[in-house]
């Protein structure tokens, strides 16, 4: 790829972790309290029914394993944790916690793809943790031990995900809105048996709740998932996962200008700190070449994106 290419795909894919920072004020605002499970579950299942619906693929071979193991590590765990944090911790607290998965990402490339780490990825990771954890600093006296153990584990979970999706790729013909659909539903059908069994019927939904739902399941996790899948597919693990601190610092904007939370001197520095890291993540390293394809992504300016011009992925694997 060139400067300008890999540029726009960063952009394009910065879409989906500025979309998630957007769940912890859907959540606290507009949900049923305590319902983490059954959220999960409405995020995940109705998205994936509909990505299947219209990508009309469904996997072969060993796919049937590699889509459940990829759905179960980022869907089926990660939404679960996410919201069990999110109910227990203040939005940027728990959203701090996932400013882990670069370093983990990059400790989890070593092992299971052989790259070593780029000292610059490294201190790009650390400064954007240290950035982001700044932002929240005023948090750090709401401590719930569960909540903060539920938002480590599920980031641990999603960067075990994000770096498996890259070493396996995609089937050939297979573009990001059917892996997308596969893995949503297969964590859907996870967290499906958990959610009734631990959390009994669904709750009555009013308007406000009816629309949260709707969103945190087409906006916030159809088309946010099929931009990061593509994305992973044209970026490196490393790059990808770099774009998480907008999450959270996405949230913090959102906890500024909808809920009324004060932006100090110092959280201000933090948030700079972190986009400043997670900008430098994206440069291009000397040693990579400037046009390359990875396994399983496709050429630019291929149709393979998240729909393709017929409207749907031609898929022959």
């Amino acid at each position: 790829m060139t400067a300008h290419q890999r540029a726009a795909v960063a952009a394009l894919t910065a879409l989906a972790p500025v979309s998630w920072g957007t769940t912890y004020v859907v959540t606290t605002e507009f949900l049923p309290p305590e319902r983490p499970l059954f959220t999960a579950l409405v995020r995940a299942l109705p998205a994936g029914l509909l990505l299947l619906a219209v990508a009309r693929v469904l996997p072969r071979g060993a796919w049937w394993w590699k889509a459940a193991v990829l759905g179960a590590l980022n869907i089926g765990a990660f939404f679960p944790l996410l919201f069990l944090s999110a109910y227990r911790l203040p939005g940027g607290l728990a959203a701090v916690v996932g400013s882990a998965g670069p370093l983990l990402v990059l400790g989890l490339s070593a092992l299971l793809l052989g790259r070593r780490p780029a000292l610059r990825d490294v201190l790009a990771g650390a400064v954007a943790a240290f950035g982001v954890s700044m932002v929240v600093l005023k948090a750090a006296g709401a401590l719930d031990a569960l909540g903060v153990t539920a938002a480590f584990t599920a980031t641990a979970s999603m960067s075990a995900g994000t770096v498996l999706t890259q070493k396996w790729g995609r089937p050939e013909g297979v573009g990001p809105l059917a892996l997308t659909g596969w893995q949503l539903t297969a964590g859907g059908l996870t967290i499906a048996p958990l959610a009734f069994l631990l959390e009994g019927a669904p709750p009555a939904l009013d308007a406000g709740a009816a629309g949260g739902y709707a969103y945190l399941a087409l906006v916030n996790t159809a088309i946010a998932y099929c931009l990061w899948f593509r994305g992973i597919g044209r970026l490196t693990a490393t790059q990808a996962t770099l774009l998480g601190p907008l999450s959270p610092l996405t949230a913090a904007v959102l906890g500024w200008a909808v809920l009324g939370e004060s932006l100090t001197a110092l959280q201000l520095l933090g948030m700079a700190l972190a986009f400043g890291a997670t900008v430098g993540g994206q440069l291009p390293r000397r040693t990579e070449p400037t046009a390359r394809l990875r396994a399983g992504s496709q050429p630019s300016g291929s149709t393979s994106g998240c729909v393709n011009r017929t409207g749907l992925p031609r898929e022959r694997a």
